[in-house]
Order: C-alpha cells, then structure tokens, then sequence
C-alpha cells in the first residue's frame, strides 16, 4: 500500500502529487483526492468541478487558463501517455514565463497540481483518457490561452513521440490563440 507523496515543484503551489494506492488479489484501488490529506499538506483544493478529455494520439491542447475567476486544477492521465506542460502566468513571480513538463500516463499515476493562473496544455502520445478536478467552475466568457509554439514561452514539445509535428491534431480555437506578448499586454507586464 502506498500513501499520498507531495512534492512542491520550483514553481511555488505546483505540486507532483502520488495518489494513494492500495492492491490486492482483487486488483487496486487509487484514490486521487482527499479534502483533509490535501489540507495537512498545505493545499487547499475544494473541488467545484470535475471532468474527463478523451483525445487521441497526436492531439495538442495549448496553454489554457481564464482570465477570470481562475481554476486550480488537480490533472491526473487515467489511461494511456500525455506529456503535460504548465506555464507560470503569474506577473510578479520570478519564475514568470517559465514552463516545465511532465510525462504522465496510467501507469504511473502520477497527478499534477497547477495553480491559479498558470498555463495548462499536453501533447497526446498515446490515446487518452484525462481527469480534471478544479476548484473553479468553467468560465467561458474567460476562456483563453497562449499558443502551444509561442517562441517567446519555447516550450520543447517531445513531436518525435507522435512520429512528428506533422502529426498533430489541433482544434481551430488553439490555432487562434493569444501569444505571450499579447498576453503581457493584457496584465501590464
């Protein structure tokens, strides 16, 4: 049996997170969230929405975030590969600008922790199946996000995993997405 890990990443509030874990002759059991655990561990994630993406190999969702009332999101792969990517939006961090990506697939179980105001995407590698937990309802009229190749970002997406950038399958909405400099104007940065 293995109990909830923590690890804070560079990225102040973004965490690594082990769900628990138990298995026996009947299969497993994973449990991803758990209000008090979370607390003892210094995050506070109340849950007000919960969803599920399922994309296909090659599928990219570029940075998304609102611009209004902010969703925390608790993001773990159920099956198969995504390489996920947040980005720190946050003006006034010192990490501002920065990313960071992270392999998670079903067998790891691995989950991702981003904060308010953070960029989120992932390149599909294998057929996927992604649960979202997030402590903000889907705000629509908010809704935004940067593009996934924006050069001023540089996020280094693994394309030879999917056989090549010629593989990639890209909604219109991604394709129409703000960059960087756009978005530094939208915050006065």
């Amino acid at each position: 049996m293995q109990r909830f890990e923590f690890k804070e990443l560079e990225f102040q509030g973004a965490y690594i997170i082990k769900p628990f874990y138990a298995e026996d002759f009947r299969g497993s059991l994973i449990k991803d969230y758990n209000e008090e655990t979370f607390r003892e561990n210094g995050i506070s994630h109340n849950l007000k929405e919960t969803f599920y993406t399922i994309s296909k190999k090659g599928v990219i969702r570029a940075s998304h975030f609102q611009l209004v009332k902010q969703q925390a999101k608790l993001v773990r792969c159920i099956t198969g590969h995504v390489y996920d990517v947040i980005v720190d939006l946050r003006p006034a961090s010192s990490t501002y600008g920065k990313w960071k990506g992270f392999h998670l697939t079903g067998n790891n179980t691995n989950m991702l922790l981003v904060p308010e105001y953070f960029g989120h995407g992932y390149l599909v590698i294998e057929d996927s199946i992604v649960s979202y937990k997030c402590a903000e309802l889907f705000y629509g009229e908010g809704d935004s996000g940067i593009a996934y190749d924006d050069p001023d970002i540089g996020i280094v997406w693994p394309f030879e995993l999917i056989g090549g950038k010629e593989n990639l399958i890209i909604s219109e909405k991604d394709k129409e997405l703000m960059s960087f400099k756009e978005y530094n104007d939208i915050v006065g940065k």
